[in-house]
């Protein structure tokens, strides 16, 4: 039996997608077949603004519709203490957990040598450049990038980048790392409130 295009185009779409399969996509597909248009009009509008309606944050590279971002533009957070995190998804999960009243860095990946990410290919020298800068007044940096072995291996080169890049020992900025609660390999965007709380509050120094 001939798939029609349009259903085929579609599949070969939702299987672009991360974790998702050939069945999965089959299943999407028709199940939105069943969808009434108006519906399925509304879905189309909503992919087609998901680039045109947001942007990222020229301070912290978070996505918003607003630069700067609503947590960099918020007086009540604490601008001296900056966590550094993988991907947005991190940061909506600390967010959820309402522990932390610092600001954020993403970074948008980690490195990964097997997949050929290295230092250059996510936002490391921005981040750099934003703790260079003295009108920030950066004091602590968080590194809560995931305890994954490419995580651990983000974190110790930032930390280690950070160190060599203070020329002054007296205004030594405070490193620590995300602490207690987060099994080794487990990603920040799947852990729970109480977890990620415990984490922060256990952060060591680096």
């Amino acid at each position: 039996m001939k798939i029609p295009k349009a259903i085929q185009n579609l599949i070969e779409s939702f299987e672009k997608l991360p974790g998702i399969g050939p069945k999965t996509a089959q299943r999407l597909t028709f199940y939105l077949l069943h969808v009434p248009q108006g519906e399925l009009d509304k879905f189309a509008s909503s992919v087609q603004k998901l680039k045109n309606d947001t942007i990222l944050c020229s301070l912290c590279n978070m996505i918003d519709e607003t630069d700067p971002c609503s947590i960099c533009s918020d007086s009540q957070r604490d601008q001296t203490t900056l966590c550094v995190v993988e991907q947005p998804l991190d940061v909506l999960a600390l967010e959820k957990g309402r522990g932390f009243k610092g600001v954020y860095f993403v970074l948008h990946g980690k490195i990964d040598p097997l997949n050929n990410i290295g230092p250059d290919e996510i936002f490391i020298a921005p981040l750099l450049a934003r703790i260079k800068n003295q009108n920030l007044k950066v004091k602590e940096i968080i590194l809560a990038t995931n305890p994954t072995m490419e995580g651990e291996a983000t974190a110790m080169y930032i930390a280690k980048q950070i160190k060599s890049q203070i020329p002054n020992p007296k205004s030594q900025i405070k490193i620590t790392r995300i602490g207690r609660g987060l099994p080794v390999g487990a990603d920040l965007e799947y852990a729970d409130d109480t977890t990620l709380q415990r984490a922060m509050e256990g952060r060591n120094s680096y």
